[in-house]
């Protein structure tokens, strides 16, 4: 016997910053959304500890905390919150088909994209043990923390540069480790860290491991041209190789560009399908902050309630 069909108003598929936004606000408008956390429910803001930078915390607040903070207030106006993961959709012929977990099928009036942005990591062991204590992929979230301290940061492209140039800012030392003999950043950024006193550039390096049992005390480089390994003593490492959009269920249906990023209207959520929306890290690799992530989560809602109502009352 065949499965039916669920049909839904609004489905909001992620559950960072972004998809609670959303969820936030189409539940207040009547939408009726039914929100899919994910494979990380809470997504990136469960892995980082404090979080200083986002308004109403004066005290600060725990990652994983602030997003049971923000599902607590979507479930508060009718958010249908359920653990799962979008597997495959189908949005051409003008309907919104989705599959969850391979097996349960779905069909939107509404789409709302808020699947986030994962870090692309070393893949050490170490990096991923002292994730959170002293190993972040974020500089402008966590680079408070390590005021008049030595920090080290991996990478050579323009956001290595741009997190060094910030660090720089609030830390003693900053040693950028840079694989090859020159920096992928553009002219402009190679520039400005070369020009910062308290940055100093290992060239032809990699990390062989973080030191430290319970938070960061230093990192291990290897040359790779001679072989020749070195401790260098920080306080934090951060890892800025770049980000990866989780979008790859999208691929084919969507408009995105060449790093996987959804594309969307400029000034809107809207992508080139009409009553599919997209939000937080899906469809930002410049600002890639919590308090962004929320304000398009916002602006998806806001453009979904008005598609809405421009097809059906419900």
């Amino acid at each position: 016997m065949e499965k039916q069909t669920e049909r839904i108003n609004c489905l909001i598929i992620g559950s960072g910053p972004a998809g609670y936004t959303a969820a936030i606000y189409a539940a207040r408008a009547g939408l009726k959304p039914v929100l899919y956390q994910g494979l990380q429910p809470g997504g990136q803001l469960t892995i980082t500890n404090d979080v200083e930078n986002y308004p109403g915390y004066p005290e600060g607040v725990m990652g994983p905390q602030m997003m049971t903070d923000f599902q607590k207030q979507a479930e508060r106006f009718g958010t249908d919150v359920r653990f799962g993961m979008v597997t495959s959709v189908d949005f051409s012929h003008g309907a919104h088909k989705v599959v969850v977990d391979g097996s349960h099928t779905l069909e939107a009036d509404a789409v709302i994209i808020s699947t986030g942005a994962s870090a692309k990591w070393l893949g050490l062991e170490s990096e991923e043990r002292l994730n959170g204590h002293g190993v972040s992929a974020c500089a402008v979230c966590d680079g408070f923390f390590y005021r008049g301290l030595d920090v080290a940061i991996v990478g050579g492209g323009d956001t290595a540069c741009e997190e060094a140039s910030y660090l720089a800012k609030l830390c003693r030392k900053v040693y950028m480790i840079v694989r090859r003999d020159e920096l992928r950043a553009s002219r402009i950024m190679q520039e400005r860290v070369k020009s910062l006193p308290n940055i100093e550039i290992f060239w032809n390096s990699e990390t062989v491991e973080v030191l430290g049992d319970h938070g960061v005390e230093g990192v291990r480089l290897r040359n790779v041209r001679n072989g020749e390994v070195r401790d260098i003593p920080v306080k934090g490492f951060f890892v800025a190789i770049g980000h990866q959009p989780n979008t790859s269920v999208f691929d084919g249906q969507l408009k995105m560009d060449e790093q996987g990023y959804i594309v969307t209207e400029k000034g809107s959520t809207r992508t080139s399908v009409e009553g599919v929306f997209a939000c937080g890290d899906a469809q930002d690799k410049v600002y890639r902050q919590a308090i962004t992530a929320a304000g398009t989560g916002c602006m998806a809602a806001l453009d979904a309630e008005r598609y809405l109502a421009g097809i059906s009352v419900h």
